[in-house]
């Protein structure tokens, strides 16, 4: 792996803000799932599906970032093609499930907001373990495949991947067979479960919207509105850099330079991990409360 092709010599300057981010992430994302877990006034779904979040952000950035960083400052392009396609199922399995984890929490919200009353008897502790357990589930399904698709293939010498990491279409182009089944299946995947996901969610918001506005108090309609702010941010943040690199990667053509595309595929593995615990822990009162206790308590100690 080259890195961010035509920006080599940027490759020291480039790293400052990804392992900065990558650290942030790491601690951001660490110190939510100790709120969740020691707070029992956290103990409740909207959380237990924000620390399955977290948990996949800290593996999202993980699978990438220590090697890219290792590119940027020692040049350690070289990985075997065993360990490429392992970062590449990682990659991917994550992403997916990481898209069911935001449907999940979409439909929370939905429950939360249109049936009150019945929240907790709906969304019990079994029932969020099993919506998790799906996620997983469902995310493994749809990326071992790929693990075949690319082994399946013939190389013929060729093998520098003009990236940072190791995903399917860039390991799929080192082939001199045809890689249309890889395309398809890319194709398919991205329709019948990100897609789908997107559509549901935006299903969900559309049903908390009417219920919202059925609201007669102003304030009240407000306050539902908030609790969702939030979930919209961070779907907003996964999502539109994704679609951006799938279609601009599909039907941008040379129109888009390709460092662009690699320093925007660089930066998605490390943004959405670094401002998500960010957005919530200004977005919800609780984890606020909760960090302010835990810094006050360590100023006691020392």
């Amino acid at each position: 792996m080259i890195g961010i092709p035509g920006l080599e010599d940027a490759h020291i300057w480039i790293s400052i803000p990804i392992c900065s981010m990558y650290i942030v992430a790491i601690a951001g994302n660490v110190l939510l799932l100790f709120l969740i877990f020691t707070e029992r006034s956290l103990h409740e779904p909207m959380y237990f599906f924000l620390s399955m979040l977290a948990l996949a952000d800290i593996f999202l950035s993980t699978v990438t970032t220590p090697k890219m960083l290792a590119i940027f400052w020692f040049q350690a392009g070289g990985i075997s093609f065993a360990s490429c396609v392992s970062q590449m199922f990682f990659l991917h399995f994550i992403f997916v499930a990481e898209s069911a984890i935001l449907l999940a929490m979409a439909f929370d919200r939905y429950v939360a907001i249109c049936y009150p009353l019945r929240y907790t008897n709906i969304l019990t502790p079994s029932i969020i373990i099993k919506m998790g357990i799906a996620s997983v589930t469902r995310s493994f399904f749809i990326c071992f495949p790929l693990i075949f698709l690319v082994y399946r293939l013939t190389y013929c010498g060729r093998n520098t991947i003009q990236h940072s990491y190791c995903e399917h279409m860039g390991i799929a182009r080192l082939a001199c067979d045809s890689i249309k089944v890889n395309i398809y299946y890319g194709v398919i995947v991205a329709l019948f479960s990100t897609c789908l996901d997107v559509v549901l969610i935006i299903v969900s918001y559309a049903l908390i919207l009417c219920a919202v506005f059925r609201i007669p108090s102003r304030d009240a309609r407000l306050k539902a509105l908030g609790t969702c702010g939030s979930h919209v941010c961070v779907i907003l943040l996964f999502y539109t850099p994704a679609f951006f690199s799938f279609f601009a990667h599909r039907f941008g053509g040379h129109s888009i330079p390709l460092h662009v595309h690699i320093l925007l595929a660089n930066l998605y593995v490390v943004v959405p991990p670094t401002v998500n615990p960010i957005i919530y822990g200004v977005k919800t009162k609780q984890i606020q409360e909760r960090v302010i206790q835990v810094l006050s308590l360590g100023k006691t100690f020392r």
